[in-house]
């Protein structure tokens, strides 16, 4: 553990989605004023897609930290590669339903006629409480089963007294794009879409010195100028990426007992990443 000999309270650089380590560039900014108009507009349905390792799951908890937690009950998926019964199930459950018919542990289960009845209760009870309903499918672009995009589209489909009963925000890959326009009927529904791209270069330093300062003092110059442009150049912007070049950049130059991180620290921690 290099933190304490860099001087940090805790790690600066884990690829966990942590909105205290969220750096708002331009385009997180942008993204997370959209879902929040989504939401606390009600208008039914969002889809925020980027590259891989972009920050689309830390800005999808920044968004829950903008929320009132005694006002929003969420279901948050993160692993939705599931037939499209065990996605109704695991909505109900993680709106925290723990029946064990709902749960799939009674022979026989709940059919999906049941789990529909199951949900549209719970979603006017609700309402009838004061409550929001938010459901958020991490991850969706993994979805392979056309059905399940079939349910989540008559997850729109439940209203009372012409407003929706849930808002429901999809999260994932380039590829959720294309997945969301082969289901015309399901396309129409989505009120905003938004595309995170990775970081320029300037975004990328400035990135790089927010998540120091998170973990302990405002550290810019732990890394020299060429080590920030060679790690650009690597990660191309890419936020997870970076993070795993830092963070072993990291600990080589704890282990060599170096003062800064230079080109030749970053360049060795790069080939131990390559396997080189």
């Amino acid at each position: 553990m290099y933190a304490e000999y860099w001087g940090f309270k805790e790690m600066p650089f884990e690829n966990t989605p942590d909105p205290r380590f969220l750096y708002y560039s331009s385009q997180h900014e942008e993204g997370l004023t959209r879902m929040i108009h989504v939401v606390k507009g009600r208008k039914g349905a969002g889809m925020l897609t980027g590259v891989f390792g972009c920050g689309k799951t830390v800005l999808a908890q920044a968004l829950l930290s903008e929320l009132e937690r005694n006002t929003y009950k969420v279901a948050f998926v993160t692993n939705p590669r599931l037939n499209d019964i065990e996605m109704l199930r695991m909505i109900i459950r993680l709106l925290e339903a723990n029946d064990p018919a709902i749960l799939g542990s009674t022979k026989p289960p709940l059919t999906k006629s049941d789990l529909w009845s199951t949900l549209n209760n719970m979603l006017i009870n609700n309402m009838r409480e004061s409550k929001e309903t938010l459901v958020i499918i991490d991850e969706a672009h993994t979805i392979e089963d056309r059905s399940v995009f079939e349910e989540i589209r008559l997850l729109l489909n439940m209203h009372f007294a012409n407003k929706f009963l849930l808002t429901l925000l999809l999260l994932g890959q380039t590829e959720l794009k294309e997945k969301i326009d082969s289901n015309k009927q399901l396309a129409q529904r989505i009120a905003m879409r938004y595309h995170l791209d990775s970081l320029n270069e300037n975004e990328s330093l400035n990135y790089i010195i927010h998540r120091l300062g998170v973990a302990g003092p405002a550290a810019k110059l732990i890394f020299t100028d060429r080590a920030f442009k060679l790690i650009y150049e690597v990660s191309g912007g890419i936020p997870r990426v970076i993070n795993k070049i830092c963070d072993l950049s990291l600990f080589t130059g704890c282990s060599k007992k170096v003062d800064r991180i230079d080109a030749e620290i970053v360049r060795e921690a790069i080939e131990i990443l390559e396997g080189r």
